[in-house]
């Protein structure tokens, strides 16, 4: 059986949704408009000749100081004819907001989670949308490149005292 061409067939049954289509070092990314996003999700799951029955990651991207802002990827794999296909969309930074795709691929419930406590993209629809890694009450996304940083000074033998005198030792 011949493979198909994802991308053929997707701007075919959406070609208002398709937006780009990159291809880099054998992988393939359709950009696509995230209003479409549950309903190319879904079309690739149940359609025969696609098949992508796996949803292995959904991960966030930040650009900044890029407009749009913020993307998120999702990475399909069909176990059936052994192919991967990643589907993009991009968010704007005042209101990064996307459809959930947990009725989908119920596998994208803690992927979501994890995307919206440390990028601050909501999910809507989501059935449990809620901090997953960080205290309820903390104030901002840590991963987002303009969130502050906090750390420490690295102890080397050319700066040792310095470093040394802020050090919070015990008093005796």
């Amino acid at each position: 059986m011949a493979q198909v061409n994802p991308i053929a067939v997707l701007q075919t049954a959406f070609p208002e949704a398709v937006t780009d289509v990159q291809t880099f070092r054998d992988e393939t990314t359709a950009l696509v408009d995230a209003a479409y996003i549950v309903d190319i999700c879904r079309f690739c799951r149940d359609t025969e000749e696609l098949g992508f029955n796996l949803l292995s990651d959904i991960t966030g991207i930040d650009y900044h100081p890029q407009q749009p802002r913020f993307a998120v990827a999702y990475h399909l794999y069909s176990l059936i004819h052994n192919q991967s296909l990643r589907l993009k969309v991009l968010l704007p930074d005042d209101d990064p907001t996307v459809a959930s795709v947990t009725g989908v691929y119920p596998a994208a419930n803690w992927f979501e989670r994890e995307i919206f406590d440390l990028m601050g993209i909501t999910f809507t629809d989501h059935p449990d949308l809620r901090r997953l890694l960080m205290p309820e009450d903390w104030d901002g996304h840590p991963l987002r490149k303009d969130y502050p940083l906090g750390y420490e000074t690295v102890q080397f033998s050319f700066n040792f005292d310095e470093v040394d005198k802020h050090k919070p030792y015990a008093k005796e």
